[in-house]
């Protein structure tokens, strides 16, 4: 099959604008050349690839499958020239990271210090989202590293290289005083209102499987989206929380936390560094590479 790569640009631009009105604009030809070069595409794949809406166009069912692979192709595309531009000069190229809000504050920081120290012209672009998010962008190329929480549910066509070990713990304020000093069971522990993060994370998730070896499943007071969060709720008393070591360490150190010990022991889990396995890193992003792992 000749595959017209002109046609699914327009096709590719009228999907990002939303409208052919607008993709027309973007794109700099008449709105007939891009409704025209649409339909062509359309009788090329033997489908209908858009719906009319009242504020512009949607994406059939199927015009939404082939977007997706069409977008990641774009992606690549956009890696590409970027790759070949930072191969003359590294003071031109860009990097884009994904990473937790916790993998960010704890590992990722310095680093981004460092390199940008050194390398002051190259473009840092940060995503900040879930785990399991930064998973999704990386395998769509929307990002060319993440610095995630492992392990990871699935790692297919993804090469992990584990970093930062981390500690997960059950913090609590004066409120649950009882707790303190003393070694609880997890099936105790699971008795009071729990302040966890939301299960689209791999910290939640992780945590879940932990308790699943007990057959225990959680049914947490609050679900929350980040781990500040959930160190103030627990600073404020409004359960026992659940959270990453390190995210409490100084409300520990003032007394206005205390970590509560388990007769279980969760097990250490690291951060960990994440790129495509099969597609190598842009010059930018093997400078990056090589400062992580040092």
């Amino acid at each position: 099959m000749d595959v017209n790569l002109e046609l699914y640009k327009i096709f590719y631009y009228v999907v990002k604008a939303g409208s052919i009105s607008k993709a027309s604009q973007e794109l700099y030809i008449s709105q007939p050349a891009v409704s025209q070069a649409i339909k062509k595409l359309e009788a090329r794949l033997g489908g209908q690839l858009f719906t009319r809406a009242p504020k512009g166009i949607i994406l059939t069912p199927e015009g939404e499958v082939l977007f997706k692979y069409i977008e990641q192709g774009y992606n690549m595309i956009v890696m590409a020239e970027s790759k070949f531009v930072e191969a003359i000069n590294l003071d031109l190229g860009n990097i884009r990271i994904g990473a937790s809000d916790m993998t960010l504050r704890y590992f990722l920081l310095p680093y981004l210090e460092e390199f940008h120290r050194q390398f002051p012209k190259v473009n840092i672009k940060v995503t900040n989202g879930p785990s399991p998010e930064t998973v999704e962008l990386l395998k769509r190329g929307i990002i060319d590293l993440g610095v995630v929480s492992l392990p990871l549910t699935s790692n297919e066509g993804i090469e992990v290289l584990e970093a930062k070990k981390i500690q997960d713990c059950f913090v609590a304020n004066h409120q649950f005083g009882e707790l303190a000093g003393k070694q609880i069971s997890i099936k105790e522990l699971v008795k009071y209102p729990l302040v966890m993060l939301e299960k689209n994370t791999s910290t939640r998730q992780y945590i879940d499987d932990f308790l699943a070896q007990y057959s225990l499943t959680l049914s947490p007071e609050f679900e929350l989206a980040t781990s500040d969060l959930i160190v103030q709720f627990a600073c404020r008393g409004l359960g026992v929380s659940c959270v990453v070591r390190e995210f409490a360490e100084d409300y520990i150190k003032k007394g206005s936390l205390f970590e509560i010990k388990l007769e279980e022991e969760i097990p250490p889990r690291h951060i960990g560094i994440i790129k495509l396995r099969n597609l190598p890193l842009t010059a930018s992003g093997k400078k990056f590479m090589e400062l992580l792992q040092r």
